[in-house]
């Protein structure tokens, strides 16, 4: 089968197409066809915030397809399901899929849209719901709201009842979003964007913080929440992952910081979510209510073309590859 690898260099990352063997699925896996796989901005980071310097690895997080083979302990699911899953090595014609993670695609779902989904919602349910207690009426701030996990954050947000303001570099990505339901749109790269907010929650500040850019806007962040606010560090673009932080704004405030990352955790830990993921959120899938952003698709021989548009911070949504039929 074809496969993307990726090598991360000092500098950069280098992807190389290869012809590798088709796994075969262990008991508790399902053997997925790919349909459809998404780019994640964390896979391509220099650095690699998955890989180490000089290491190859199949490249891919998260993606949709076909059942083809099931192991002999899954239960649940048959050959020709229509899945969904955060898998490794998504960029390949099949991928291993632990069951844990499987979640069956909604009829209403493209091959496209359905493999926006797994880890990037996955990732805001965890921010929003499990970690943030976001709720109906509260005020969410959202640095970065026109990347994959921004748009993800918005729609959840909105259908968890909140009011959402977003911050990007770019007044065309925002008005993009205003159909999602971005109640305040604040067109910024910079950390001055604390005035503007206060202004929107009545002085009152944001309840949850979700901080994709990194160090640069983190203590303005703090600046902005309110008494009991919670703040989300899910990525740090900018590159900057020292900051300060405002220890009386932290005591006087009861402020919660917490990081969300899957990198150290274990595969029953990372799964342990998708039921609640499955019940309380689907649902939202299901009926049109939440519906991923797609920016663009690339066929499979265009994985450096897609890459090279992640780069270069040119998407709204998320970045697709379609696999070969």
């Amino acid at each position: 089968m074809q496969s993307w690898w990726m090598q991360m260099t000092e500098t950069d990352s280098v992807l190389e197409r290869r012809d590798v063997p088709v796994p075969t699925p262990g008991p508790r896996q399902l053997l997925m066809r790919v349909r459809a796989a998404s780019l994640n901005r964390g896979e391509f980071l220099h650095g690699g915030l998955h890989g180490k310097v000089g290491s190859w690895k199949a490249i891919g997080g998260e993606g949709a397809g076909e059942v083809a083979a099931v192991g002999s302990e899954v239960t649940g699911f048959a050959v020709g399901d229509r899945v969904m899953a955060r898998c490794a090595g998504a960029f390949s014609e099949y991928a291993l899929v632990d069951v844990a993670e499987a979640m069956k695609v909604p009829a209403n779902l493209s091959w496209e849209q359905a493999a926006s989904i797994p880890l990037t919602y996955l990732v805001a349910y965890d921010m929003l719901v499990l970690q943030g207690r976001l709720k109906a009426g509260e005020w969410l701030l959202i640095n970065g709201v026109s990347s994959g996990v921004g748009v993800a954050s918005l729609q959840l947000g909105k259908a968890l009842g909140a009011k959402v303001i977003g911050t990007s570099g770019s007044q065309e990505k925002l008005a993009a979003l205003k159909p999602f339901g971005l109640d305040v749109a604040l067109c910024t790269r910079k950390a001055d964007f604390g005035p503007a907010v206060m202004e929107a929650t009545a002085q009152k500040g944001v309840d949850l913080v979700i901080n994709t850019v990194g160090g640069t806007v983190f203590a303005e962040d703090v600046r902005v929440m309110a008494f009991e606010g919670r703040l989300a560090t899910v990525g740090y673009v900018d590159g900057v992952v020292h900051a300060d932080i405002d220890l009386e704004a932290l005591h006087a405030r009861r402020l919660t910081l917490f990081g969300v990352s899957n990198k150290l955790r274990t595969k029953e830990q990372k799964a342990a979510s998708v039921p609640r993921f499955v019940a309380e959120i689907l649902p939202h899938i299901a009926a049109g209510r939440v519906l991923p952003q797609v920016d663009r698709v690339f066929d499979f021989n265009e994985a450096q073309e897609a890459k090279a548009r992640m780069e270069a911070g040119a998407h709204v949504g998320k970045i697709v590859l379609r696999m070969p039929a």
